[in-house]
Order: structure tokens, then sequence, then C-alpha cells
């Protein structure tokens, strides 16, 4: 145990964030330094529990107190290695993963809980500018071909998975550069994209291949796919976004998040100077409360909106867990992340509990305004309440409303057809798998979003890593790899 009196002794402690006024003029991440004495502290915090149900909490089954310990022993050389023996991308989940761990958390049952995220963060920063991530490249190579289609999470932690157990494995990527939903949906404010850069360096020397601007299906069709490789992960994520078909959805300035989101990243990477979709001076209207909406909101700010205005069709979410979400779940809370902050601190608004109607046009087919209308909750099916009519000014609006299901394009459309029916999908319309997370096609593999649905970035590498062990065992007879237990996954069939 960490500290028999840790718990007791130190409150939860985060980094502070940088002022709103600094932060909004650049695009860095917006967290302050936190000092070792302080992270130490808050690792004391942990209190060993018998039963440990951050475990259950967290999909990668991350062994959290142990590197709770070593971190207020300082041993940070062995956190690491306990870190990574569950995750390949701490990096990734530390600054981006909701926590699901830290509800689960035995100490928040009447107190905060422990600060698990930051110490995680901490751990693999360190880690980095230690020297300690170093390639680990296979000891001997067994000739099998594996093809990863999708570079995001999943895509990234099978394909890391699968090159160490001595596989030739080639990443295909339709976008220009590496990393999915984490190059081009987060905003360099959340994370800066050198994380996946340094983490790309790491695979490469190990000998993973990507391949990007290669749609697979169009490129390259699933037939010649499946001819050149000894099996294949799809990892391509739910990227079939929810759209609002409502009058005027057809009007110039209004867009999809990762219509938006995407264009403002590539500034970031240098492709352009401006965001050819930019808010600036504009009335900005982000419709979702998620932390896509987030992203928008934080997004629109550092571009300089005249004004930005939050909607979200449900009630305004409790501050404290409520009865029916009990410990140890993840309950669904009022959250004030950074762009919320910077949306106060600008006067911005968000609005709970209303629905769009209608998108009002000018004369030349821009849209200039919104209708919408307050709603009574879920329970009463969302319905209208009379009266409650207005119209805000809407120069840009971005829809950001969640995700569906995967793109039925070419690559599943031929790949459903050789498995026969309408079955290489599940009844939500995500890609089928049994429990070594093969699809409907011999030696065709699902993991993440994509056979899951829309989810979080911790399910997305856990799969990622139990899809590589399904592979390797299909390669090679049996395997080495670690399968994570995901007792809370939904039925993979």
């Amino acid at each position: 145990m960490a500290d028999p009196k840790g718990f007791l002794t130190h409150d939860r402690e985060l980094p502070a964030r940088r002022p709103v006024d600094v932060r909004i003029s650049d695009w860095h991440e917006v967290y302050e330094d936190f000092s070792a004495e302080k992270l130490t502290k808050q690792a004391s915090r942990c209190m060993d529990c018998g039963i440990p149900f951050c475990h259950n909490g967290c999909p990668l089954g991350n062994l959290i107190p142990e590197w709770n310990d070593l971190v207020h022993r300082t041993d940070w050389r062995e956190a690491i290695e306990r870190l990574h023996a569950t995750n390949n991308f701490p990096e990734f989940t530390g600054r981006l993963c909701p926590a699901p761990c830290e509800a689960a958390c035995v100490l928040g049952i009447n107190a905060d809980p422990v600060a698990i995220k930051r110490v995680e963060v901490e751990i693999i920063d360190r880690a980095f500018a230690e020297g300690w991530v170093t390639p680990r490249p296979p000891a001997a190579r067994t000739g099998k071909r594996v093809a990863v289609v999708g570079s995001g999470p999943a895509g990234l932690a099978a394909a890391q998975q699968l090159t160490r157990a001595g596989h030739d494995v080639v990443v295909f990527e339709r976008a220009d550069r590496v990393g999915g939903l984490l190059r081009y949906g987060i905003p360099e404010f959340k994370m800066e994209k050198r994380h996946i850069e340094r983490r790309l360096a790491q695979m490469r020397a190990e000998g993973t291949e990507f391949r990007t601007g290669v749609e697979v299906g169009v490129d390259i069709t699933a037939a010649e796919l499946r001819e050149r490789f000894d099996a294949v992960v799809l990892s391509g994520g739910a990227t079939q976004w929810r759209d609002l078909p409502v009058p005027g959805r057809e009007l110039k300035g209004v867009y999809q998040a990762m219509e938006y989101l995407p264009l403002s990243n590539k500034v970031q990477e240098g492709d352009y100077a401006v965001s050819p979709v930019s808010a600036e001076g504009k009335h900005v209207v982000v419709i979702g409360g998620g932390d896509t909406g987030a992203d928008c909101i934080g997004t629109a700010i550092r571009q300089g909106a005249a004004s930005v205005t939050q909607l979200e069709i449900m009630p305004v979410p409790p501050r404290e867990r409520p009865a029916g979400q009990p410990w140890p779940t993840f309950p669904i809370l009022f959250k004030m992340e950074s762009a919320h902050e910077e949306l106060a601190d600008r006067g911005g608004e968000r609005v709970y509990a209303v629905s769009t109607t209608e998108f009002v046009g000018d004369a030349d087919g821009n849209v200039r305004a919104l209708r919408l209308v307050e709603v009574e909750g879920p329970q009463a099916g969302f319905k209208p309440i009379p009266g409650t009519e207005r119209e805000i000014p809407a120069e840009l609006v971005t829809l950001s409303m969640g995700f569906l299901g995967p793109e039925k394009g070419a690559l599943l459309t031929d790949l459903a057809e050789v498995a026969g029916g309408d079955d290489f999908f599940d009844r939500r319309g995500n890609v089928a798998r049994d429990k070594t997370y093969m699809s409907k096609v011999d030696g065709v593999f699902v993991a993440g979003d994509m056979g899951r649905g829309q989810s979080l970035i911790v399910w997305a590498i856990a799969e990622g890593r139990a899809a590589a062990s399904g592979v390797d065992r299909y390669l090679s007879g049996e395997t080495a790899l670690p399968y994570p237990i995901l007792p809370t996954a939904r039925p993979l069939v």
C-alpha cells in the first residue's frame, strides 16, 4: 500500500489549467505542469483495496494500485513497465479517457477518488523524457502478413501487438496522416500531436509499416486484401455520423463536427494558414453536449468566434451521482471541461432541453439563424413545449450528435457479400464477430468501434489488444499475447 494514511491526509488535487486569456491565444494543451512531489501525494491516496474495483472500471484492466504504489515510492522505471503491461498508449488514454476507473474507485464511495488519470499521464511523460520508451522488435519473424484497416487507437494497438508477435503488419489509413480520430478528431489543445508522432516512431522502428492515402475497398479491394494477407483486422471506427434532417439543413455554414474539426487540425499541421471553415467573427452554435461538442467550442473560441452557444436536447445532468447510477457504475454528471470554462469566460451559454426545428438562411443560401424549442425530458419523448419557440443567431453550426456505426462502403459491402448475407452485421449495424473477434469472413477480424459501436478510447485499445490475440492464435495455433478480460463488454455477436 502506498501510504496507509494517504487518503486521510491528502485531498484530491489536479494540475491547474492555464489562464483562459492565455490558453485561447494558442493551441497548446491547457494544463500547467504538476510537480513530482504533488503527484506522489496523489498516488499515496490509493487504498490498495482488497478488491480494486478500478480494475473493473477500466476495460484495459490497468494495474492501478501497483503503479500508484510505485509512483509513491518514486520507482518510475518499474511504474512504466506495469503501465505498459496492459496499455500500449497511456499518453493517449491519460489525456483523453473520461476515467471510468475513477468512477469505480473505492475511495470515491464517500470521498473524491484517486487522481488515477493524472498519475497515468505523468508516468508515461516521464518515461518518454527519460528515454525508457524504446522499440521492442520481435526476436523472430513468423512470415505471416497482417493488414490492419484504420489507424485509430484500436488499429494501432492491434498493429503494435501483432508486430511484436513477429508478424509483418501493414496499417492502411485513408487519410493523409496516421492516427484516425486521434489525429483529426481531437483538437491540439486536448492532445498535442507530438504524442502521436513519438509513438509512431517507436512502432516504425519495431517493424510496423504504414500506408496513408489508401481507401481499402476502393484503392485496394477486399478480395485483393484477403489474397495478399494472411489475416485482416478491421478497425475503421464508427464514422457514420448522426445527421439533423430539419428544414434548412442544406444551407451553407451547417457542418458535421468531423467536417469542421479536422480542418483546424490541418492548420496546426501546416497544411493551411487559416481553416477553410473558420469561426472567426461569426455567431457559432454547437449542437450536441458531449466531448465532441466541447471540442467544437474550444476550437471556435480559438478561431475568434463572435459568440458561441451550445445546445443539448437532454436536461441538465446532476452534479452528484444519482441514485439510479450507483457506485461503481460510470455516472452521467454535469461536466465543466476546459472548453466549457472558456465558453463561460467569453459570455457563451450552454442551453439544455431544447431541440432545433429549423435552420434559417439569407438570400445567398448561408445560414443566419437557428430556430429552437424547449422540450420535455426523454421520458416524455422530447415533446415540444408550446410557447417556447425562439430564434438565435447562427452563422456557423456544427452538428456533434454522435455516430451511428461503421460506414457501409465498398469494403464492408464486399465482405458482407462474401459472408453470404446480412448476418455480417449485428442488430445494431456493427460488424458482427465471435469471441475471438473474427467476423463472419474467415481470417477477417474486427476491433474497436467498427464492431462495438461508438465508445471510449480505452475500449478501442482493449479491443485492439484482444483482437491481436485472436489473430495471433489464428495464424500460429497459439499465442503469448495477453487477452484483456472485457467483463462489461457489449455482446460480440
